[in-house]
């Protein structure tokens, strides 16, 4: 045994102070340090703007990213205060950007409602940053105060001029350390989607984003909404059939908490409810929900019977029922949110179930007696999911694993590994039976299971789950997950830690790609949000020269290759696809755990994903034209 490592005293215990810590520990306290990290920074001072109009004191919020990649946040509200802090005894602008917990929204009157709860937003991007200013616009006084590396102080807070007395408000601008995170780049798209998510969600405020890094169009976007969520549903159904045509919206309020539900029914089959609380997404739901949820069902069911529309002897109809075809939004104003999990993704306050019953029955109960033919309609359509929900499930008895290593029900398709631990295993979905034969005798048969896919399956997009469930391939593929899928749906039972598409690089399997993607999406989303799901990189090219043999992805790969050999002929060989690869060739490029490329597929966005999908894989055919006359000029490497 090592004896300095006996040594351990009061001396060895680190004490890391101020914002030290975060800069220490950064995914404590944005969860990561990648792309979704980076633009965590802008939210968490958005946010503070945000709060200042949910308090009613601010109107206009600009968002730039600036020519050098820093991100500048303005808005109008009552400014940052700027007298000495009595606590800290320094100006309160300093001690909100260099104190952690240090805020307005842990009572006391500074915020009423906040979607930043933990106080922490304004240090954590001043630690996390290689300077910050802040300016202050107050009692007609313009305030200013700088921080370098990390929240270090570089200039006090000081009166830099003067404003009209009616203005206030407060300007950051902040550029992210690049030492700390793997890109400083900002994307403008995902800053974007938010920016637009957050208008919708408070009705009457203003958001303009702006990048000046475009040198071609400098007016940036404006996203105001007056209908807020209902202009939401609205825009979420853009594309989709409404069996209704105005958006249902209802709201109340009660001991200061604020309840709102914008929702529409589509001809489609797929279900899109989305919560929020304070403007988080509540990706996981909460009381808030569970209240709308409750009672959709309860009064659907009670208006088909007193209506005879649902007959004595007919089952009552589900919540699964009652919600196909849904598109709706579910927002919550509290003072006090009591999130579960660190996360924020589910609310826990039992009081807001109540008041989430209350106003979503009495509104939509009204809604149904006033509006008859459209009740009908609803229920109608309720009533044909239920007939699918009951053949489904006798398709469902089909999919069922026995046991982990259960391969009764594949028909002798799916060629299992031996191993037994799901955390080491592997299951490749291969592109027809010729390349499955390749990938039977080039696997590691231990952690290594190989299902062949025959064509295209069925775009689920397009069917209920019924039919879908009488298709051969997408049972064999339920079966072999072993999660069971619906109401039955257990993401511990999955039997595989990675699900690896692997189809040919061209149109063909691209195509089949997105539909085993689309039926991932539909049917499976919790195991693509755990990271379970990858496409295989099989190569393009093989480049032969001498007795070395390498394989790249695309061209601009193959071309770099080719630079760096110096006036060498080499033999390149466009790979025809994975039928044409021989067992070793095909481990050596696709399979093999030391040289495969695998890309982990996804969804930093649900709503984006789910229009995506319903754009392209839906029964409506103009979106996705426009979609393809915007994007035919991007396509790269089509086998014509």
């Amino acid at each position: 045994m090592d004896k300095s490592n006996e040594h351990y005293d009061a001396s060895d215990i680190q004490v890391l102070e101020g914002l030290e810590a975060v800069r220490k520990r950064p995914g404590m306290y944005i969860g990561t340090t990648d792309v979704k990290g980076l633009h965590h920074l802008v939210w968490e001072i958005v946010d503070n703007s945000i709060d200042e109009a949910l308090a009613g004191y601010c109107k206009n919020i600009e968002i730039i990213i600036n020519k050098d990649n820093s991100v500048t946040v303005k808005d109008d509200g009552r400014g940052i205060p700027v007298g000495i802090h009595p606590k800290t005894h320094v100006s309160t602008v300093e001690t909100v950007y260099t104190v952690l917990h240090a805020g307005g929204k842990f009572g006391g009157g500074g915020y009423k409602v906040s979607g930043g709860l933990h106080g922490v937003g304004a240090s954590v991007v001043n630690a996390l940053s290689k300077w910050v200013n802040v300016t202050v616009y107050k009692e007609g006084k313009i305030y200013e105060v700088k921080f370098e590396n990390g929240g270090k102080i570089t200039q006090k807070l000081t009166v830099i001029g003067d404003c009209d007395i009616n203005r206030t408000g407060t300007t950051v601008t902040f550029k992210p350390d690049p030492e700390i995170f793997d890109t400083d780049i900002f994307d403008y798209s995902i800053l974007k989607t938010r920016t637009r998510e957050l208008a919708f969600l408070n009705k009457g405020l203003r958001l303009t984003l702006r990048d000046d890094r475009d040198m071609v169009d400098t007016t940036g976007e404006t996203f105001l909404y007056e209908g807020g969520i209902s202009e939401y549903v609205k825009f979420i159904n853009k594309g989709k059939t409404p069996i209704h045509d105005e958006i249902i919206h209802l709201e109340g309020e009660e001991d200061n908490i604020v309840f709102e539900v914008a929702m529409q029914y589509t001809s489609d089959e797929n279900t899109r409810i989305y919560s929020f609380v304070n403007n988080i997404n509540t990706h996981d739901g909460g009381t808030h929900e569970e209240g709308v949820r409750r009672a959709l069902t309860r009064i659907i069911n009670n208006y088909a019977r007193k209506n005879n529309i649902l007959k004595e002897k007919d089952e009552a109809l589900s919540g699964d029922d009652v919600k196909e075809g849904l598109t709706m939004i579910v927002s919550c104003k509290h003072p006090n949110p009591q999130f579960e999990g660190q996360t924020k993704g589910r609310l826990g306050n039992s009081e807001v179930r109540k008041l989430a019953d209350n106003v979503f029955s009495q509104g939509f109960e009204r809604f149904l007696l006033e509006n008859p033919d459209k009740a009908r309609i609803i229920v109608e359509k309720s009533m044909l999911a239920a007939r699918a929900r009951v053949a489904a499930k006798k398709a469902r008895e089909l999919t069922r694993r026995k046991n982990d290593l259960d391969v009764v029900n594949f028909g002798g398709k799916l060629v299992d590994c031996k191993e037994k631990d799901p955390s080491i295993c592997e299951l490749f979905l291969v592109e027809g039976d010729s390349a499955g034969g390749s990938a039977i005798k080039g696997r590691n048969s231990m952690t290594q299971a190989i299902l062949p896919l025959r064509g295209k399956i069925l775009n689920v997009e397009k069917a209920r789950m019924d039919r879908a469930l009488a298709n051969e391939e997408i049972r064999t593929i339920i079966t072999a997950f072993g999660t069971g899928i619906g109401q039955e749906f257990n993401l511990s039972k999955l039997r595989y830690d990675k699900i690896i598409i692997m189809t040919d690089a061209d149109v063909d399997g691209s195509h089949i790609r997105v539909l085993l993607l689309t039926l991932f999406y539909r049917f499976f989303r919790p195991i693509v949000e755990a990271g379970h799901v990858y496409a295989a990189q099989p190569p393009l090219f093989c480049i032969k020269h001498g007795k070395t043999i390498k394989y790249v992805l695309n061209e601009e790969e193959r071309d770099e290759y080719l630079s760096k050999l110096n006036n060498a002929k080499p033999e390149i060989t466009r790979m025809k696809g994975l039928g044409e690869m021989d067992a070793e060739e095909l481990n050596e490029t696709t399979m093999d755990i030391e040289k495969r490329i695998l890309r982990r597929i996804t969804v930093d966005d649900i709503i984006a994903a789910d229009a995506v999908f319903n754009k392209l894989m839906g029964e409506e055919v103009e979106p996705r034209r426009d979609f393809i006359e915007q994007n035919a000029v991007y396509a790269q490497n089509l086998d014509i």
